[in-house]
């Protein structure tokens, strides 16, 4: 690897001399620094980031921190296109980004706030993680610039899918194509799923329609094998519902599977509806009716927001960014 000592040794001048020119100094002349500056590029010298950040207090380096409960990691189909949005939106500010490590299995592991400190990172988007965990908590109580992706806390930068309004949306397209027994099977307890839920429930006010308590089901997200067995159970009620709401677009494979077996057609026999929009939710056939959640969109707000923190302090507005989704009308809902 090539040094400032080697580049001063081949242009014959001191490596003070060659720090000045390559760091931007205007005391040395235009031809000196211009031929210290050619040796280098010709001689593939790279400054020491580590050594620079000391300097300049600058890492040019934040973090994400995601955690799924299922395991998917990077193939989880929503966030892995939040997460390449955030990636492009740090880079061009001129930004790395680097994952934190969350494994707490591993044996003396560093908190989420030490490992941060430890890795020199400037800030922190949270992007999918347990937010009663107290390690987060004190992530985000800390001095460490952090957004936070559809989770609330005081004083803290957020980008919020606006869940309640897509499910309104959702709801009143299912109710215009003439269904009144509408069952949902929605997700386990989070900030998004009590967002949805009460777009649910304020729709149904709305519309006065009245949905029996069994037509109401909970499965983890992304369950395909209990969104399946859940199907099941609401299609054989006494009077089943016309058409079925699932968690996410994923979780529903579960659903088609069960309808399938049961020998019904979709959307002549039973109706269903996802929430996320994910690639193959188009793809597939019937094409499912869903709300796609912008997660390029997310994600661009989220690492944009993280480096005015980073960058302006002082005069960023810490609020929250609320971000709408789409209804996607595919042919998985048919018409009464």
């Amino acid at each position: 690897m090539t040094s400032m000592k080697d580049i001063a040794a081949a242009c014959g001048v001191s490596i003070a001399t060659v720090s000045k020119a390559l760091n931007g100094h205007h005391d040395i002349g235009e031809k000196t620094r211009a031929r210290i500056r050619k040796a280098a590029e010709e001689m593939g010298y790279s400054p020491n980031s580590f050594a620079s950040a000391l300097k300049t207090r600058k890492s040019y380096n934040v973090g994400v921190l995601f955690v799924d409960e299922d395991g998917s990691g990077l193939t989880h189909d929503h966030f892995s296109r939040i997460l390449d949005s955030v990636k492009v939106s740090v880079e061009s500010n001129g930004y790395d980004l680097t994952f934190l490590n969350c494994n707490k299995n591993r044996e003396k592991r560093r908190s989420y706030l030490n490992h941060t400190r430890y890795r020199g990172l400037e800030g922190i988007i949270i992007a999918c993680i347990d937010f009663s965990d107290p390690e987060v908590a004190e992530l985000i109580e800390s001095e460490i610039p952090v957004v936070t992706i559809d989770c609330l806390f005081d004083n803290t930068m957020c980008v919020m899918t606006n869940q309640a309004k897509g499910m309104r949306d959702l709801m009143n397209y299912i109710y215009e194509m003439g269904h009144r027994r509408i069952a949902y099977i929605h997700g386990t307890d989070s900030a998004v799923t009590q967002s949805r839920l009460n777009g649910f429930y304020q729709t149904i006010e709305e519309l006065k329609l009245t949905v029996p308590k069994e037509y109401i089901r909970e499965v983890a997200y992304r369950d395909k094998g209990e969104t399946e067995r859940l199907t099941k159970e609401l299609l054989n009620l006494e009077t089943p519902p016309t058409c079925i709401l699932y968690p996410d677009d994923y979780a529903s494979f579960g659903g088609i599977k069960a309808i399938k077996e049961m020998g019904l057609k979709i959307p002549e026999d039973i109706s269903i509806a996802g929430y996320d929009g994910i690639v193959i939710s188009r793809l597939m056939e019937p094409q499912l009716t869903t709300i796609d959640q912008d997660a390029e969109k997310i994600g661009r707000c989220a690492g944009d927001a993280l480096i005015k923190i980073i960058e302006n302090p002082k005069t960023t507005i810490i609020e929250t960014i609320r971000v709408d989704g789409n209804l996607v009308i595919g042919n998985s809902v048919g018409k009464i």
